[in-house]
């Protein structure tokens, strides 16, 4: 069973820990830069994106989870985690890891208080929408050809983008009871880290 790795220095990576035990997975916290070699692929949580930043800079992380995210490993970033993967943002900080082509905004909707959810046409989960919450969300300006929009509000705005082994939502999955979103992610991973072996 693949190892699975939550980012754990700051914002709601409890969540995602949990909703990956219920659905079998092997899930760990991933504090320190070396544990990185222990888990097959990560997830970046929502949270406070400056202070994420700031504390993966902190640690030392940016190098070697770049160089692990450019080598196959499967990323997933939730809110924040879009913002850590961008390639550009349209704000000054924080500094994004520049893995993914899109360019975000943060706090696209405004504060907290301005927090909304929303049913959400997911079509590689299935019929039934997911009930997707955003909270102090970003928003997907604008996307390169490799990225993959699998997800869009009714206004058109894309919410969940793909390019290759990695996955970002604007939303928070973890928040909801709807397993979809990490059993999708597993499959990225058991693909994924069986292409790696087949290298």
């Amino acid at each position: 069973m693949y190892s699975v790795g939550v980012l754990a220095l700051q914002g709601d990576f409890l969540e995602h820990i949990q909703m990956l035990q219920h659905i079998g997975a092997k899930a760990r916290e991933i504090r320190l830069p070396q544990e990185l070699k222990e888990v097959q692929a990560l997830i970046l949580p929502g949270g406070e994106s400056t202070t994420m930043v700031r504390l993966l800079d902190l640690h030392g992380f940016r190098e070697r989870l770049c160089q692990r995210i450019q080598e196959g490993m499967p990323v997933w970033g939730t809110c924040a985690g879009l913002i850590i993967l961008a390639r550009q943002l349209q704000e000054k900080n924080p500094t994004p890891l520049g893995l993914m082509d899109v360019l975000v905004t943060r706090n696209a909707y405004g504060r907290q208080m301005n927090s909304f959810e929303a049913k959400v046409s997911f079509p590689a989960l299935g019929v039934e929408p997911i009930q997707a919450i955003f909270i102090r969300a970003p928003a997907i300006i604008e996307s390169g050809t490799e990225v993959e929009i699998l997800a869009r509000l009714s206004d058109g705005t894309p919410v969940a983008v793909r390019q290759d082994n990695i996955l970002a939502t604007a939303f928070h999955p973890e928040l909801t009871l709807d397993m979809r979103m990490h059993a999708y992610f597993l499959d990225m991973v058991e693909f994924y880290n069986r292409e790696l072996v087949d290298r």
